[in-house]
């Protein structure tokens, strides 16, 4: 599986994402309504969105500060309720633990209700290797992998895609023929995933949050088919990272309020599934055994900087997506990774290691929308400028990866060259002298293509025009005292 992008690859696929009309129009279109409905529910519906923030950020601080003792008292109340516990490092030993299980049920298809706790461990590609069908049961994901692509969203995986993109790809891989109606398309799916569900033993979900005084896992959605995925089969598998660990269901509660608003714009959704363990003797549905693997994957190494570790304050919502100028231009794709969108930008470094795919930090313009509305108010713009840090060796080196972090020498020279310009004002004012001359004259404008780091940034923006007398502007600096 491959983790490294080159620049030239990331480079590549933001063009091609730039050109393609279709994509950026489906993006506004939808990204649009998202944020429409989220406003007008909030302002409606919500008397004081912001206290319920601080709350929900709190529950989080609560338990990522006591995540040990919490994840321990899980554990104990999960195997007393009937639930299997295993416990994963990485993706490698998450990976296993499934097929182990997999091999000893003697089964070779697993359907799966919406879980990006397996993309990121990149679970459908390491069962098919092993010849084990994994079958998507929710819409979204369900047509990316008809069409043989990532999520591009963390929460609507196909939002990328519109009707009539989706009627080709149900024509092309289901072999049926159907109108880019919605209801029709509903029906092909719905026809489709219940052939699926008529003959599975084994089903596998994520998990929202996980209830440590409780022993109990609390799943959110609208399909109704993560229910199924969890209910009408023999064994349940929910994969769960450690950061989902609340203490109560109170807390639960909080964030589940948080959560809907602000991922759809909705109040609820139409389906939560509290799961307190696997069928009881008078029980008439439910599985006859559940595990759950709680995933690490550089969570632990997150909570220990005391600089990024609010990034495991994420809920999954996906708003900061939402409401990302650069997200709704390029789509979740070009990001290259599991995660993308500001969220994506924060965690993906830190648990996939920085030195694969650190360059989507460049993909954010610190506009610090993300950080504004941010349920739990992780300052995502800020835990990015940070990480900009990181990656050219001028952090504290905590984040996974770091160490493999070679600085480009061009470019240290460049930032000491600035820094001396910049803590001198007599330098300083000849940078802006000489800087004006190019800036306001034809003949920069004309090589700007040519000229060395400029080049760069006409590519793909307006020549910079300082506009007014910068003669008179440096002159005016004479005798400034720079404190």
């Amino acid at each position: 599986m491959k983790f490294y992008h080159s620049k030239e690859e990331y480079e590549s696929v933001i063009r091609k994402k730039l050109d393609d009309s279709q994509l950026v129009a489906n993006l506004n279109n939808v990204m649009g309504i998202l944020r429409k409905n989220r406003f007008n529910l909030i302002n409606e519906h919500y008397g004081d969105w912001d206290s319920l923030k601080e709350q929900g950020r709190a529950v989080k601080q609560k338990a990522l500060s006591d995540l040990g003792r919490l994840l321990v008292l899980f554990e104990q109340n999960a195997i007393k309720n009937g639930f299997k516990v295993h416990w994963a490092n990485d993706a490698s030993e998450a990976n296993a633990i499934v097929l182990s299980l997999i091999k000893s049920k003697g089964v070779n298809k697993i359907l799966k209700g919406k879980s990006m706790a397996s993309e990121e461990i990149h679970l459908n590609a390491y069962l098919k290797e092993q010849g084990i069908e994994a079958i998507e049961t929710d819409l979204g994901e369900l047509i990316i992998q008809l069409n043989d692509e990532p999520p591009v969203h963390i929460v609507a995986p196909a939002i990328h895609k519109n009707r009539f993109e989706v009627a080709e790809i149900f024509n092309k891989h289901l072999n049926v023929q159907t109108t880019a109606e919605i209801e029709s398309l509903n029906n092909v799916a719905r026809n489709h995933l219940r052939s699926q569900f008529q003959n599975f033993s084994m089903g596998l979900s994520g998990v929202n949050f996980a209830i440590a005084n409780e022993g109990a896992i609390w799943l959110i959605e609208n399909e109704g088919n993560g229910r199924m995925s969890t209910t009408a089969c023999d064994v349940h598998i929910a994969i769960c990272g450690i950061e989902k660990i609340v203490e109560s269901f109170e807390d639960a509660s909080i964030l589940d309020a948080l959560v809907v608003p602000s991922a759809t714009g909705q109040s609820t959704t139409c389906y939560k599934n509290i799961i307190t363990g696997p069928r009881k003797e008078d029980d008439l549905d439910g599985p006859k055994e559940v595990h759950i693997i709680l995933l690490d994957n550089n969570r632990s190494n997150i909570l220990a900087d005391p600089a990024l570790y609010n990034s495991l304050n994420c809920i999954r919502c996906g708003a900061c997506m939402n409401h990302c100028p650069v997200y709704d231009k390029i789509g979740g794709h070009a990001y290259l990774t599991t995660y993308p969108g500001p969220i994506g930008a924060v965690i993906s470094p830190q648990i996939f290691g920085i030195e694969n795919c650190g360059y989507i930090l460049n993909l954010c313009s610190l506009c610090g929308r993300c950080s504004e509305v941010c349920p739990v108010k992780i300052p995502l713009a800020d835990n990015i400028r940070l990480l900009r840090g990181e990656s050219v060796g001028q952090g504290h080196r905590l984040v996974a990866g770091v160490e493999n972090i070679t600085r480009n020498t061009f470019e240290k020279n460049i930032f000491y060259a600035f820094k001396k310009m910049a803590t001198s004002g007599v330098l300083w004012r000849f940078m802006l002298w000489f800087q004006g001359l190019g800036m306001t004259s034809a003949l920069g404008q004309r090589f700007a293509h040519k000229i060395p780091l400029l080049k760069n940034w006409v590519k793909c923006r307006t020549f910079p025009v300082l506009n007014g007398n910068i003669h008179q502007k440096v002159k005016s600096l004479q005798g400034v005292v720079y404190e």
